[in-house]
């Protein structure tokens, strides 16, 4: 006689969001699945942070050869090019909700909360429904950009608020910094802005800052400055019909060529091609 294989798991909910707009957290997937009985996936490593919450039963995840029992109203994070195995429980399999996320501030956002591949999971040290609530809000909105990312800070700031393994901020004045450094960047960035003169504003070496700021959000100043002119780019080529000249001025660079080529570096295409697609797709 043939084995019986288990039931099919539920695909609840699944989407492809693809929210990138914002420079602190971008939402690219999210779903729900309700496991079968030994339901397995992995060992794998994705390019993204994934954050699952268990909304029902148990399951095990395997990282860095290290095991954990998991159980609902717990979350777990697989941060990017971490390899990872879960398996649902047999007698009670879990349904989970994930997210892969992105962003510039999510790397201090874990730290703050605790969180890590050696340490992955999240325990709320509340017993309200917030977490569910919110969940239950982002999936059935989840055509809403704006409303979908002002969810996704939420439970950041759940997450943040609530981990009981949050690590002591022992690190709240460096963090500062990497804070401040953030803030000026997003005043001054059409203005010519060197590192040297963000780490003078800071009163910090300019080495000990870049340091500072690469451990915080995995990226060096520069990117983060780059990355942040580029998006404004992208945003004034969308949205309005001034001269790639005038835009190369509005988002920081003294000459359209520099700003020419450093939007064709990071986007394959000129700022003019890449207008007149848009035109194109419109």
């Amino acid at each position: 006689m043939s084995e019986t294989l288990p039931p099919p798991g539920k695909f609840d909910d699944h989407a492809f969001l693809d929210y990138d707009s914002s420079i602190d957290f971008n939402l690219y997937e999210i779903g729900n699945y309700s496991c079968p009985s030994l339901y397995s996936y992995g060992p794998v490593a994705r390019t993204r942070d994934i954050f699952h919450f268990v909304l029902s039963g148990h399951g095990k995840l395997i990282i860095r050869n290290k095991e954990f029992d998991i159980q609902n109203n717990q979350g777990f994070l697989i941060p990017k090019g971490e390899k990872a195995f879960y398996i649902a429980d047999k007698d009670d399999p879990w349904s989970y909700f994930w997210l892969h996320l992105g962003g510039s501030r999510l790397d201090e956002m874990w730290k703050k909360s605790g969180l890590s591949a050696d340490s992955p999971v999240f325990i709320s040290n509340s017993d309200t429904p917030t977490m569910y609530n919110l969940i239950e809000q982002l999936s059935r909105n989840r055509n809403r950009e704006l409303f979908c990312m002002a969810k996704v800070y939420e439970i950041m700031d759940f997450v943040v608020s609530t981990s009981v393994n949050k690590a002591e901020i022992v690190l709240n004045r460096q963090l500062e910094y990497v804070r401040r450094t953030i803030h000026i960047i997003q005043i001054k960035y059409s203005e010519p802005l060197s590192i040297d003169a963000i780490a003078d504003m800071c009163g910090l070496n300019r080495n000990y800052l870049s340091r500072l700021f690469k451990n915080a959000t995995g990226k060096s100043i520069h990117a983060y400055l780059t990355d942040y002119r580029m998006k404004n780019a992208v945003r004034l080529l969308r949205e309005t019909d001034e001269s790639i000249q005038n835009i190369s001025f509005l988002v920081g660079y003294n000459d359209m060529f520099t700003f020419s080529k450093a939007f064709k570096k990071l986007h394959g295409c000129s700022p003019s091609e890449f207008r007149n697609a848009m035109r194109c797709d419109s």
